[in-house]
């Protein structure tokens, strides 16, 4: 049986990353927990030009860092994440590998100059995490619009989904999940 280890990366709030535990383990299914301490300073992964950072830099490193861990880790920051062909991303993760990273910088109200909304930051960060940790499972986006895999291009996009899989996309989850 596989768990998941939920792994702040400076600068994350611990309550933010506790949050995601009971959910997560809800819909995986899963033993679900943090890891303790920080794992990783981020700040090798830092592009100067872009005031951004390499979130495929931050999945190596953690890589690295569990490669003896035999779950899924998911790493949970606050910085502004990109991938070179692409102006931002709200997560990355490995197709059927161990590791996926979720950042809320983006997910934040107040990145877009309006007031801070805490439940729909938590409900926005659960939905990227089991996006992100789906994808770790194998799964692929999909064309349902309300499916947790649907592909998220702006925050709008996240809020019209569920935190939940399509029957089809479930039935692959649980597949991979009995193995």
């Amino acid at each position: 049986m596989s768990s998941i280890l939920i792994v702040p990366v400076p600068p994350c709030d611990n309550g933010v990353a506790d949050a995601l535990i009971l959910p997560l383990q809800s819909i995986f299914q899963l033993p679900t927990s943090r890891e303790p301490a920080e794992a990783l300073d981020p700040s090798f992964a830092f592009d100067v030009y872009r005031n951004q950072y390499n979130s495929t830099a931050i999945i190596s490193a953690l890589i690295d860092r569990f490669a003896g861990f035999k779950g899924k880790v998911l790493g949970i920051t606050s910085v502004d994440f990109f991938i070179p062909v692409l102006t931002f991303v709200f997560g990355e993760a490995q197709l059927d590998g161990p590791i996926a990273v979720v950042s809320n910088h983006r997910l934040d109200d107040t990145f877009y100059g309006l007031p801070a909304d805490p439940q729909l930051l938590n409900q926005r960060l659960v939905k990227e995490a089991v996006h992100e940790l789906g994808h770790t499972f194998g799964l692929l986006h999909c064309r349902d619009y309300r499916c947790v895999m649907h592909s998220s291009t702006a925050v709008e996009d996240i809020d019209v989904k569920t935190e939940l899989f399509c029957e089809s996309c479930q039935a692959l989850l649980s597949e991979k999940t009995a193995m």
